[in-house]
């Protein structure tokens, strides 16, 4: 990602949004009595809200969005702006983009195909905040990866992608 950002900021402005800094509050995703990968493909982000107050306003041209950015260290949501300029390219980067609620909002969809070694060994390398390397497998296992079979069985993301690209290291 941080590749492609670079090379078109040689020619062009760019914005990019992290789906991750979005999330909801931890009591919102977590115990909630579902499964867990029911919870991070349902309720990790607030599906409707980024819809309205992020995908509908770019997509009109706003130039200038409040977003709510989740904050790790304190669980909550905080409102900050964003500016966008009407000539840049906005990049959103982050995981389950193509779900069918959204798709509609994206002028161009590039899908990051990685090998599930890959993943894996990137995952358990970083993630260390969930634990050790076993309960980072085990979530892994139980939420991420369930989600992930879940999104590309319902959206079909490889299919409805303008471009695969495939990661190898």
């Amino acid at each position: 990602m941080q590749e492609l950002e670079d090379r078109l900021k040689r020619n062009s402005l760019v914005n990019v949004i992290h789906i991750d800094d979005h999330i909801v509050e931890s009591n919102k995703r977590y115990n909630t009595g579902f499964a867990e990968w029911y919870e991070y493909y349902y309720l990790q982000w607030n599906i409707e809200l980024i819809k309205k107050d992020i995908l509908k306003k770019l997509h009109c041209n706003k130039t200038e969005i409040l977003l709510l950015f989740y904050d790790r260290t304190t669980n909550l949501m905080t409102n900050r702006k964003m500016v966008v300029a009407t000539d840049s390219i906005l990049l959103i980067e982050g995981i389950f983009l193509q779900r069918h609620e959204w798709r509609k909002f994206y002028d161009y969809t590039l899908f990051l195909q990685c090998s599930r070694t890959i993943r894996e060994e990137r995952v358990l390398s970083r993630d260390s905040y969930i634990g050790d390397l076993h309960a980072r497998m085990d979530k892994y296992k139980s939420r991420y990866w369930q989600a992930e079979a879940y999104y590309m069985k319902k959206e079909n993301p490889l299919q409805q992608a303008d471009k695969i690209y495939h990661v190898s290291e």
